[in-house]
């Protein structure tokens, strides 16, 4: 289980402060798909990053099973982000490096064994259906595929957490399809909790089981994804549903002129 307590993030200039994250409180089972949804600038990309501690939190505790990450000196917290895997929107290749390389990294980092390293990133690469990219390097990648070699390189130190970093918005709706299915399959087979933020309801509702939602940095509701969509309590899970049913509304239209 993940258990974030009074988690508090502020981020400072030089003539005012601003409160990305205030009193979060949450708790994610083990092996859970949960996802965090809110607009651009709710606080979701800074929540996921202090899950990690990319971003440093100001108070509150962080606990990941038994252990507390929120405490942890940096020799600790190195040990910790190896079972705590993370994916980005953007990718975060080495454009110098193969998939073979990319995927090798963190193992390379955490000092494996070259027959060890060899064997891991072949299984990988299996997993995520990229075995025929091994030689190959981003620039020579779609989109999705890029995505996948992400994935892989998460998954490399055999995470019990896989973080997603809006790791569908820069993909086109048949690849996100295609990615979902794939980061649903690794929950089955390896039964590793994903925590997923996004502001796309249709990721929400194809692969999340539990939610959140997050406004101005703070949780405004929690639940199932059922109640979500059935029963929205919050206003602004009220306004995403909104904006859902307008855009259909206009799809039909659209599609209706065309006939």
């Amino acid at each position: 289980m993940i258990k974030i307590k009074n988690l508090k993030k502020t981020y400072y200039t030089p003539h005012s402060s601003i409160e990305a994250v205030s009193d979060i409180n949450l708790k994610i089972e083990k092996g859970d798909i949960f996802g965090i949804i809110g607009f651009s600038g709710a606080g979701k990309s800074t929540l996921i990053r202090c899950l990690n501690r990319l971003e440093e939190p100001d108070s509150g505790e962080i606990l990941i099973g038994e252990k507390n990450i929120s405490s942890m000196d940096d020799k600790q917290l190195r040990q910790a982000r190896r079972k705590i895997g993370m994916i980005f929107q953007q990718f975060n290749l080495f454009d110098s490096k193969t998939v073979f390389e990319n995927v090798a990294f963190p193992l390379k980092i955490a000092g494996f064994r070259s027959d060890q390293i060899e064997s891991r990133v072949r299984e990988i690469l299996q997993l995520v259906d990229l075995s025929d990219k091994i030689k190959a390097y981003p620039l020579q990648l779609s989109g999705g595929q890029k995505q996948r070699v992400g994935i892989a390189r998460a998954l490399a130190n055999d995470p019990d957490v896989l973080l997603s970093d809006e790791a569908t918005s820069a993909l086109d709706p048949q690849t996100t399809y295609s990615i979902l299915e794939l980061l649903k399959n690794i929950n089955k087979k390896l039964g590793l909790t994903i925590i997923l933020i996004t502001h796309e309801l249709d990721v929400l509702n194809s692969i999340c089981n539990h939610m959140a939602v997050i406004e101005k940095g703070k949780i405004v509701e929690t639940g199932t994804v059922e109640k979500f969509f059935s029963n929205p309590e919050s206003t602004t899970a009220r306004r995403f549903i909104h904006i859902l049913q307008d855009f259909q509304k206009k799809r039909i239209f659209q599609g209706g002129e065309g006939i």
